[in-house]
């Protein structure tokens, strides 16, 4: 490798660990706890699981799919030698930082590869950026374990589909957005056979697994799950809830059974409900996809803006609004940064100012935000609507992909 070639590496790579470094860092100092999770929820699962007591997702039924837990026993074992050093929680805090990053480095590394073009470059600075605005909620989550396998699955998608349908299914078994992209491959490739057999292959080992180890209808008890969730003050639905909250209306009250915060008021049931049949958007913007594909429109084309519509519908149509979501942006866009550079320019920003109002939200002022204060909901209402213009964007892109043969007219 030339100089030139190992200094266009060394540079993203530095930044990588900076960024790491400096964001795990800042879990730490931010208010608000954004790693609270991790030691409060993951590592008494992960605690429970290794003393022989209840196991998540196969003694009762649980709000993530069960491989979710793999990670978190995998922290636990990491974080066993540095107990007497630094205390359980601390240690598993360390040992969760380091296997976020351990996994980012990887998919990392599959991004640049040895001699990374230009536009891959771009792509890499684009993850190191979105990384540092959104914070240590794009650490601290169970999200940032399924961002790089999203990642190697996207990228891997026109030369390893089956390969990519697998790392993509087991994504989905950890937090079930990565199964968009699987939609959106299956759609826009020509190997979707092969992907088809691949994901439905994943999936009969682990439900099979899961009911040697005596799991039955807590298999898809994460989909049970998530029926009873009230709508949470950052999901984009809950926005003029929280104006009202502002103007004393209404009120934000937490639910110990989730774990969350939550609109209390007229009428935000309701809207929770439709935002359900809602998601028919998705099959919408699927259907549009698969017209287009049936009538030759090209992979590289297709597809990027495909991935990030699907994924861009299940969060401003999701009941739950959590900070974390952002992360589920960063693949689909690096997808379209590397097969479509100049197309991907406005949705790279748009993520970009997407993580950075989100970081201002969570935790920078969400005490404040609890209070319903005026600044915090302002900046909250913002990122929704970006996100509500991120998907217009997504679909507007999707609509315009040329196509190889014209529909037949009708006689």
């Amino acid at each position: 490798m030339s100089r030139t070639g190992g200094a266009r590496l060394l540079a993203p790579w530095a930044a990588f660990l900076a960024v790491h470094v400096v964001t795990a860092v800042a879990g730490w100092l931010y208010p608000s706890q954004p790693m609270g999770d991790v030691v409060l929820v993951y590592e008494p699962w992960a605690a429970s699981a290794l003393s022989g007591g209840p196991i998540v997702g196969v003694t009762h039924t649980w709000v993530y799919p069960q491989l979710a837990l793999l990670p978190m026993l995998l922290a636990k074992l990491l974080a066993a030698p540095l107990v007497p050093a630094f205390g359980v929680s601390n240690a598993y805090l360390l040992a969760w930082a380091v296997l976020v990053t351990a996994m980012n480095a990887v998919a990392f590394g599959v991004l640049l590869g040895r001699r990374p073009t230009q536009t891959r470059r771009a792509a890499a600075w684009f993850w190191c950026a979105a990384l540092l605005l959104l914070g240590p909620i794009a650490l601290y989550r169970i999200d940032a374990v399924t961002v790089p396998i999203a990642v190697i699955g996207a990228l891997w998608i026109s030369r390893r589909p089956a390969i990519a349908a697998a790392l993509l299914t087991v994504g989905a078994w950890i937090k079930i957005w990565p199964g968009a992209l699987v939609l959106a491959a299956i759609i826009a490739f020509r190997a979707r056979l092969r992907m088809l057999l691949a994901a439905a292959s994943v999936t009969v080992v682990v439900v099979g697994v899961l009911f040697l180890l005596g799991a039955r209808a807590e298999i898809f008890g994460f989909l049970t799950e998530q029926t009873g969730r009230g709508l949470q003050i950052e999901a984009v639905a809950a926005t003029p809830f929280l104006w009202l909250a502002v103007a004393g209306v209404a009120r934000i009250e937490y639910s110990f059974d989730i774990l969350t915060f939550q609109i209390a008021a007229d009428g935000a049931d309701a809207v929770g409900a439709v935002l359900t049949p809602l998601m028919l958007l998705v099959v919408v913007v699927a259907a549009i996809a698969a017209a287009k594909a049936m009538r030759g429109a090209e992979f590289p084309r297709l597809l990027p803006p495909l991935a990030l519509s699907v994924v861009v519908a299940l969060i401003v149509l999701n009941k739950v609004g959590s900070p974390q979501f952002q992360t589920w942006l960063i693949a689909p866009t690096i997808l379209w940064m590397v097969l479509d550079r100049a197309r991907a320019r406005v949705p790279a920003v748009l993520v970009l100012v997407l993580c950075a109002l989100t970081c201002l939200v969570y935790p920078l002022n969400y005490d404040a935000l609890l209070r319903a204060e005026l600044l915090p909901v302002a900046v909250l209402t913002l990122r929704n609507v970006v996100l509500v213009v991120l998907l217009v964007v997504g679909i507007r892109a999707l609509t315009r992909v040329p196509v190889r043969r014209p529909s037949i007219p009708r006689k």
